[in-house]
């Protein structure tokens, strides 16, 4: 590792970078493989959003949706084929990553349809095709970590299928969350998984929690309400933080452990700083810590890589004051359920009419 080499000292840190995109050019002008070589980069992450902007950007998609139309394909079916063929692509560079760190990195994940957030047997059947469709051993299946999506990733992971659990926001749902890795866990082992090669990370997504909470804060327009803008998603965060060690240090997991069981790392989500007031390496020199996955957009990582200061671990002994933050919030009337139980229902609305976006583009390239 060079001196000043910043993501060099990030990954040694204990902090995986992912890359939060994906598209066809980048898979065919080598960009992903540069990435990976120079910027340290071990993983992508895609997600409906990032589809639809690659769907609606250039000709290089052109071709396959070509065949798709001639062979009279559904829109619904053309979008898994479309997907799925970048995804194993990615998965096929990013392999020798995975085998280097044995399963660990390398991983690239593919989300459910985001419209069946809210139906737990139809997120279970999706799961299943992707997983069947991509057929990589380096797959993660992204399902959102909805009371209705929680069952399924218990589901998915009892019968093998490694799994991205994304928009999280809240420590109840975290908590949720861990718990649904672990019965997944118990239930593959009991229907004779080998539970050491089944892998999850945990989609904590971070800049979200400040729009929502500093647009609450910048209406009060006070003194105090100004003091805590830009506090409340690094503070979230690393109280996800203490309580994925918490329940690390359980007989429970202990038990999974000795079994083979890999940990289900804590995945820092939404790590570009979306208010220009704050810098932009923000959300990911604040959230340093071991056994932990950060994936950002492009632009992100070049701008750590080119100005970020790591401060070393920056998670561990703030605990107390990242509960202070949400004490004083509270006493500002910005109750913190209400904020990300917002932030939930907003996401599963934005993916979904990104999802939608995605569809309307398809079936316009195939003339239906």
């Amino acid at each position: 590792m060079s001196s000043g080499d910043i993501l060099g000292e990030l990954t040694e840190a204990g902090v995986s970078v992912w890359l939060d995109d994906i598209s066809r050019d980048r898979l065919k002008t080598g960009n992903l493989e540069s990435l990976i070589r120079d910027f340290h980069v071990h993983g992508v992450t895609s997600n409906p959003t990032i589809f639809a902007h690659a769907l609606s950007n250039g000709d290089a998609y052109d071709g396959q949706i070509a065949d798709l139309t001639a062979r009279g394909v559904s829109v619904e079916e053309a979008s898994r084929a479309i997907t799925t063929y970048d995804i194993r692509w990615a998965c096929d560079v990013l392999r020798p990553v995975y085998d280097a760190t044995g399963g660990v990195d390398g991983r690239v994940s593919l989300e459910v349809d985001p419209r069946l957030a809210n139906e737990t047997e139809k997120t279970i059947a999706e799961a299943r095709a992707l997983w069947w469709l991509v057929d990589r051993p380096n797959l993660f299946i992204k399902i959102p970590a909805t009371p209705a999506g929680v069952p399924a990733i218990t589901a998915a992971l009892a019968e093998g299928i490694s799994v991205n659990v994304t928009l999280i926001f809240s420590l109840q749902r975290y908590s949720e969350v861990i718990d649904a890795y672990m019965v997944g866990l118990e239930q593959a082992a009991e229907a004779g998984h080998d539970i050491s090669k089944i892998a999850s990370v945990a989609s904590f997504f971070v800049s979200r929690v400040d729009t929502e909470v500093d647009r609450r804060l910048d209406k009060l327009g006070t003194d105090e309400a100004g003091a805590l803008r830009g506090k409340a998603a690094i503070a979230n965060a690393r109280l996800a933080y203490e309580l994925y060690e918490q329940k690390l240090d359980t007989p429970r997991w202990r038990l999974l452990r000795d079994r083979g069981a890999r940990v289900q790392r804590p995945l820092w989500a939404s790590t570009s700083t979306k208010d220009p007031a704050y810098p932009d390496t923000m959300y990911v020199v604040e959230l340093v810590a071991p056994d932990t996955v950060n994936t950002m957009p492009e632009s992100t990582v070049h701008a750590t890589a080119d100005h970020g200061v790591l401060h070393g671990d920056t998670v561990h002994g703030t605990y107390d004051q990242s509960r202070q933050v949400f004490d004083d919030l509270a006493k500002l009337g910005i109750g913190y359920d209400d904020v990300v139980q917002v932030l939930e229902d907003e996401g599963v609305a934005k993916f979904a009419a990104s999802w939608n976006d995605l569809l309307a583009t398809i079936r316009t390239e195939m003339g239906q």
